[in-house]
């Protein structure tokens, strides 16, 4: 620690001499900015091996991937992170789960089993892009309370099951209706039952979406249960904090959802811009729909060392909530001038979009490559944090990596 406060406090020259070569371009840092190998690393260890996920809390389960393990198109179940409020359930028998659709605006209640919504309504599969609403918290100043996500809390499975507007069809939804909470089998950390961990919800509009699915398989096999097996609702593009686990009932309200987590500043930020640290009225705060334009460099890793001459291919994936993303760019200058990179275009609607460039380096030293993605609607990430917020949400500053050229 001794070491890592006084490399901090030192000169980019002296770091330089201690990480054996020169940070090339920094004349074009922004002020006030530290180089990846100067933030919460050790320089000595930065081009080293590391370990894989990365656990924050077992109290309960938050555990996210390092970015170079999400270089699949298809996120794996293994490298999905995982953010849970509550205790997995302890008994799940499938063959006796079942899930209630009522509330204030059902014309009709009906209960479900699994076999009826297996059998009963036509089963999709789409690729979909899941968050967590404090990926990147880690970074905000102040600091924001709660798990200190860095860049891993997001994924992109291949989910199946079935439309969650059929089945609000077949109980028949009355004109009041203008929102769907959400409730899940997952115990309160007091193992109080009249608590719940968590139960949140989403507009009739984004409910009624073709994507908005209820699931019961997650990559060709049933979900995984830190997942939420046997049953989750995935509303892609929004914050994962939408896509409740362990899913055994849905209600149609007339209002806005008041469950567990809707409230107070979870899930919400300032309506509008706020000076780091200060306090916002709960009246204040607007609930996060959808997420922010957003790109993840995933090959290669942080602290990739590369011979001189030789070149770079970096790889990785785009998204932008409920949009496209239209450009994705790159820089090795600090974002003092930007290259285009190859986008591809999305599987499906709310899937992330996969990129990659060839990336030359003038000469041997230190660089950061930086990405940068702009959404359909002309949205450009920002080079660095975005505005502050209490709770350390939406955090779409660009993602960078550190190469060493030798």
């Amino acid at each position: 620690m001794k070491r890592r406060n006084f490399i901090r406090k030192s000169s980019i020259g002296a770091f330089s001499v201690l990480l054996g070569v020169d940070i090339v371009y920094k004349e074009l840092m922004p002020k006030g900015y530290l180089p990846l190998a100067l933030q919460d690393t050790d320089p000595f260890k930065l081009f080293q091996k590391d370990p894989e996920m990365v656990v924050l809390n077992d109290k309960p389960w938050n555990m996210e991937a390092q970015a170079h393990l999400l270089n699949d198109y298809i996120t794996p179940n293994k490298y999905m992170f995982i953010r849970n409020n509550g205790i997995i359930p302890e008994q799940i028998d499938s063959s006796k789960w079942t899930l209630k659709i009522d509330g204030e605006s059902v014309k009709t209640p009906k209960e479900y089993s699994l076999k009826d919504l297996k059998t009963k309504f036509k089963s999709y599969t789409y690729q979909l892009t899941l968050e967590c609403g404090g990926n990147g918290r880690s970074e905000f100043n102040p600091p924001a309370k709660g798990n200190q996500w860095t860049i891993g809390a997001v994924s992109c499975a291949k989910w199946t099951g079935i439309r969650l507007k059929d089945v609000l069809e077949d109980v028949g939804i009355k004109e009041d209706a203008v929102y769907i909470g959400y409730h899940g089998a997952d115990i309160h950390l007091s193992r109080n039952p009249n608590k719940n961990p968590i139960s949140r919800g989403a507009p009739m509009s984004k409910a009624l979406q073709e994507e908005t699915l209820l699931a019961f398989a997650m990559n060709d096999e049933p979900i995984p249960i830190a997942h939420g097996y046997p049953l989750r609702l995935v509303a892609g593009g929004w914050p994962a904090s939408v896509s409740g686990k362990w899913l055994t009932g849905i209600s149609v309200r007339n209002k806005v959802h008041d469950g567990e987590k809707m409230g107070g500043s979870s899930y919400r930020v300032p309506c509008e811009p706020v000076e780091p640290g200060e306090k916002v009225a709960d009246e204040d705060m607007c609930i996060i729909e959808s997420m922010p334009v957003k790109s993840l460099i995933t090959y290669p890793k942080t602290g990739a060392i590369i011979k001189n001459g030789s070149g770079l291919t970096i790889k990785g994936h785009a998204w932008a909530g409920e949009l496209e993303v239209e450009e994705l760019e790159y820089s090795i200058d600090f974002g003092n001038s930007w290259k285009s990179a190859q986008l591809k275009k999305p599987v499906n609607r709310l899937a992330w979009q996969h990129f990659d460039a060839r990336v030359s380096f003038p000469k041997t030293g230190y660089y950061e490559v930086w990405a940068r993605a702009t959404d359909a609607n002309g949205n450009k990430q920002p080079m660095l944090l975005p505005g502050w917020n209490p709770k350390g949400y939406l955090n779409n500053a660009c993602h960078r990596i550190a190469v060493k050229v030798v």
